[in-house]
């Protein structure tokens, strides 16, 4: 995370996609820093709780469900920014269009679905005007 942040996303695996989740736990009600790919959209992000295709959800999915408004750390006009977000489910079909798109930038996120018999969930990111 310090690397994304001193570099401006240019020194880390993900470059400029990564953002930083600042998530409230959904039991501790701690603030967690967890780093994942963000794919902007006209909304704002996106995020894949995908934990690489594991049967199970990543821990800070949970959190963001519990506490939906919360701030990210994401490269934005060539500078890391603070950005008070509130997450939402994508849900349906506008799900299966989002994860084609994903899949479309990032065609490993399309390996993840096969590793798993559940549907990896995509949260919405829209940024907050409070």
């Amino acid at each position: 995370m310090e690397t994304f942040r001193s570099s401006k996303g240019t020194e880390n695996h993900w470059g400029p996609k990564l953002i930083i989740l600042h998530s409230i736990g959904a039991k501790s009600g701690e603030t967690h820093l967890n780093p994942v790919v963000g794919f902007r959209d006209e909304h704002g992000w996106r995020v894949v709780a995908s934990k690489g295709g594991s049967p199970e959800n990543p821990a800070w999915y949970y959190n963001l469900r519990a506490n939906p408004s919360f701030e990210i750390e994401a490269l934005v006009d060539g500078e890391i920014v603070t950005v008070p977000v509130m997450a939402t489910e994508i849900t349906g079909d506008e799900w299966r269009e989002a994860y084609s798109a994903i899949v479309a930038e990032e065609p490993q996120f399309g390996g993840y679905l096969e590793k798993t018999d559940r549907r990896i969930p995509v949260m919405q990111l829209t940024p907050r005007t409070d």
